[in-house]
């Protein structure tokens, strides 16, 4: 599977970046892209300038702050300064230390981000982590940045995409109990994850003809049905409809060879039936470099592949391997979608 980037080239983009849990490595890893920003684009910070100057002196790092006013032309910005988009903490932040009271403050980074998206003041958005306990500790309603983002954007239905180590692997459902994915894949369902990937492939990507392994949700793909019917009644269904509407898609694959390479090599995305199936292989190949991409929104947007990783908030030991990634991957999405 070849996962190739656009060249350089074409106006400069905005890229919004939100901070993340103040208490874990968001902080630290805009700290760091500030002295080596990204080619190509202005990388905006949304979030609290207080708590990332403070961040950057605990490292050792301290950097300049620019406030971001929407409308600024997207010119570069000097290593080691962060243009940011100002949205205050609530309370003071301690690296290290959740707390819940700020949990509205790393919702109104989110939120104030998509809409700059919205309105064209942004050409792509990628989010540092967030930590879900600690925002529902504070009595809001939050399951995750996917689910959010398609609340705010009106989308009624998102693919998530993880792309690393060659390959782009999407998932027919996220996080789910494992008792709960037979009855989570519908033909309804299916068919629009494939037709959101398929899209995606050809407008993000640039995929002409975008080829797409399909994965079966039972071991050997159900085994003719003496394994389970899922592959003979939903998924094998699906496939062939949409190969007569011109989507080049593959399957039911039995998910344990699937990965081989001599499969992926004449493929442009793997589409796994669950959360587990599909991402260990992928995680295997990219640890700390992978990228997720939420596919089907209006807007553009990418993330880092782990957590807010407390523990090593402020210590200098947060890796920014997905970060970076994260940003040059939507950079190169923004061009894509712009041509």
């Amino acid at each position: 599977m070849a996962v190739s980037r656009v060249g350089p080239g074409g106006p400069p983009r905005t890229i919004a970046l939100t901070s993340g849990e103040p208490a874990g490595i968001g902080p630290d890893l805009c700290v760091a892209l500030a002295f080596a920003p990204p080619p190509g684009a202005r990388l905006v910070v949304v979030g609290d300038p207080e708590v990332l100057q403070a961040r950057s002196r605990t490292l050792g790092r301290p950097v300049a702050v620019r406030e971001w006013q929407a409308g600024e032309a997207p010119d570069s910005t000097p290593a080691g300064t962060l243009d940011v988009a100002v949205v205050r903490a609530a309370v003071p932040v301690e690296a290290g230390r959740l707390e819940p009271a700020n949990a509205h403050y790393v919702l109104e980074t989110i939120t104030a981000a998509v809409r700059g998206c919205q309105s064209g003041h942004f050409d792509a958005l990628v989010t540092a982590p967030v930590h879900k306990g600690v925002i529902n500790d504070a009595g809001l309603p939050f399951t995750g940045h996917t689910e959010m983002l398609a609340e705010l954007t009106g989308t009624p239905q998102v693919v998530m995409m993880l792309v690393g180590g060659g390959l782009r692997v999407a998932l027919a459902t996220t996080h789910l109990p494992l008792s709960a994915v037979p009855g989570a894949i519908t033909i309804a369902s299916l068919t629009r994850t494939l037709q959101i990937l398929h899209t995606a492939l050809r407008r993000d990507f640039g995929i002409a003809k975008p080829r797409i392994l399909v994965s079966g949700l039972n071991p050997h793909a159900g085994e003719g049905g003496h394994l389970g019917r899922e592959e003979i009644d939903v998924i094998a269904p699906v496939i062939d409809t949409l190969r007569v509407a011109g989507i080049d898609a593959q399957g039911p694959l039995p998910a344990d060879t699937l990965f081989n390479p001599d499969r992926l090599q004449g493929c442009d995305a793997v589409l796994a039936m669950f959360h587990d199936q599909g991402l260990p292989v992928l995680k295997y190949a990219s640890f700390g470099v992978g990228v997720n991409v939420t596919l089907g929104l209006p807007i553009i947007r990418t993330s880092v592949d782990h957590g807010t990783a407390v523990d090593l908030a402020g210590t200098g030991r947060a890796l920014d391997g997905s970060l970076r990634e994260a940003v040059a991957l939507a950079i190169d999405l923004a061009r894509h979608r712009s041509t």
